[in-house]
């Protein structure tokens, strides 16, 4: 992997030999990567907490089916939102086509209103913290085959069944760099 490489936008699938508890059978979406890290969101993590009790000190949200998510390990008490409203975010380009990051206030009061509204087409997440790598350590770690990288696509975000998404991403992976071409249905069509 060349340095110059920059993994903004796309997953980080943990292989299966990463044994680390924060990052076991993860999928990380890179929000940020250059010379002096990386900062990405677990995106396949939810938590026994609703969005409705975690933001009831901030916020009048009615009890809701959306869970908190875990973002990783860093900063725990800072929250991230993953949408899929240009309309939401308008200073901030997509990490992944149809996929923006709010941070701000504003943002979180557009979620709110918007999940009070059964008919919405606003898809959101909220994480809690987030994955951070030093310059130079996240490279390490994909050459050393912690990581497969994969350029992010928006359908395997806002998933009612999250826990699926390693096991989908890993094939993606895998399909995308498969040496041999897949297998006639049947072969002496070949």
């Amino acid at each position: 992997m060349s340095e110059s490489e920059n993994l903004r936008g796309r997953f980080l699938i943990a292989a299966n030999h990463l044994r680390d508890s924060n990052f076991y059978k993860t999928v990380v979406l890179l929000l940020e990567h250059n010379d002096d890290g990386a900062m990405g969101l677990v995106i396949n993590r939810p938590m026994d907490v609703s969005v409705s009790s975690a933001l009831s000190k901030h916020f009048d949200i009615p009890d809701c089916k959306h869970f908190l998510y875990c973002g990783g390990p860093v900063e725990p008490n800072a929250l991230l939102i993953l949408h899929n409203s240009q309309a939401y975010d308008q200073e901030h380009s997509p990490v992944v086509p149809g996929v923006y990051v709010g941070t701000s206030p504003d943002v979180f009061d557009k979620v709110v209103d918007a999940a009070d509204d059964p008919d919405s087409t606003f898809s959101f997440q909220i994480f809690s913290g987030y994955s951070g790598w030093g310059a130079g350590q996240l490279e390490s770690e994909i050459d050393r085959g912690d990581w497969f990288a994969l350029p992010a696509e928006s359908s395997f975000f806002f998933r009612p069944e999250p826990y699926e998404i390693w096991e989908d991403t890993l094939e993606a992976f895998h399909k995308s760099h498969r040496i041999l071409p897949d297998q006639p249905d049947n072969p002496e069509w070949n």
